[in-house]
């Protein structure tokens, strides 16, 4: 009786894992499903829903006035910083036929080796009026539905690098852009190949599914936002909060996810040991003094819930007085991301 006991609750154990898997494998939110799109040696990943800051903001309609409305509003509600393409929403317009107005979203991706943006697009938009509009904007087309569009000779992109190259796939109501051709070919051919690095799979799972976020790996992290990126006096005040606070340990991915109304910070660790240790440290870095930023963390948000669920710290920031968290923080030096 007691070995059939310990069997079922071995089965009931795998099953609720299995269970759990699979909920979670049909309510992955969308920035998790672009972030199976990108190129896996990506360091860097700035996201924006487009179709959920539109809705949001209660911004409707298109052409040239619905787009300045999601500018000036998205702007004001912090809301876009992840955007690469806010400067050049004419280029876009004019030279690829869509804009933000009918973007679903948006997922810029870097890497070493190179960079690409992920637009996917409203089912109204048509992929036979963005290739009329690549043509009739000087791009030399490809020899397949999905090779490369060559905008390199084309005067108004020029100013625009990750507009230079362009691949489509209508089937995906997905553009792909790039600044390299080779670059973007690869891209393409290895959509989906292979899973994204657990570290990132991991902090993005627990930003739910944020209308704009600013993703790092831990090498990315570790010298962008560290303090050794400010300036002397700051980062001796840094070293010394650091030692007060307690012990820190290498963070392996970083998200800074922006919805409507908070702001969610997810640190990956090790495991569940280092993230708890790390859940109090990093609570008392963000609840002080923030040199190299200037003035004091409380001077920009409130500091919510900060729990370590498994290997990952969650911290929930609620922003003061409509500050811009993200666009001001999601750069470095950034003391409570300390590695």
């Amino acid at each position: 009786m007691i070995a059939s006991a310990v069997a079922l609750a071995v089965i009931v154990a795998v099953g609720v894992i299995v269970g759990a898997r699979a909920w979670h494998g049909a309510h992955r939110s969308s920035l998790e499903r672009a972030l199976d799109l990108a190129p896996k040696d990506a360091a860097r990943y700035s996201w924006t829903d487009w179709a959920a800051l539109r809705t949001a903001l209660g911004v409707s309609g298109t052409g040239t006035e619905a787009d300045d409305a999601l500018l000036d509003k998205g702007y004001d509600a912090d809301l876009t910083p992840a955007s690469s393409i806010t400067s050049s929403v004419d280029t876009l317009r004019e030279a690829f036929g869509f804009s933000p107005a009918t973007m679903s979203s948006e997922l810029l991706t870097q890497s070493t080796t190179g960079a690409a943006l992920f637009i996917t697009l409203d089912d109204s938009v048509s992929f036979d009026a963005i290739r009329a509009h690549l043509s009739d904007a000087g791009f030399a087309p490809p020899s397949s539905d999905q090779g490369v569009w060559d905008g390199g000779d084309v005067a108004g992109v020029g100013p625009v690098p990750i507009l230079g190259f362009a691949a489509l796939d209508a089937s995906a109501h997905l553009v792909v852009t790039s600044d390299s051709a080779g670059f973007l070919r690869d891209a393409m051919a290895h959509r989906g190949d292979g899973d994204v690095p657990a570290p990132i799979a991991q902090v993005a799972a627990q930003v739910g599914s944020p209308i704009a976020a600013e993703l790092y790996d831990g090498d990315y992290t570790c010298s962008h936002l560290a303090m050794a990126n400010a300036d002397a006096t700051d980062q001796a005040q840094g070293e010394q909060l650091i030692a007060d606070a307690g012990k820190v340990n290498p963070v392996l991915a970083f998200a800074m996810a922006r919805t409507a109304h908070a702001v969610r910070v997810a640190m990956a660790f090790a495991d569940h040991d280092q993230a708890k240790v790390n859940a109090a440290t990093r609570a008392r870095l963000a609840s002080g003094d923030a040199p190299g930023q200037g003035g004091t963390f409380p001077d920009r948000f409130a500091l919510g819930e900060v729990a370590a669920r498994g290997a990952v710290v969650t911290m929930d920031l609620k922003p003061v007085a409509d500050s811009p968290v993200l666009s001001d923080l999601s750069t470095g030096p950034l003391l409570f991301a300390t590695c």
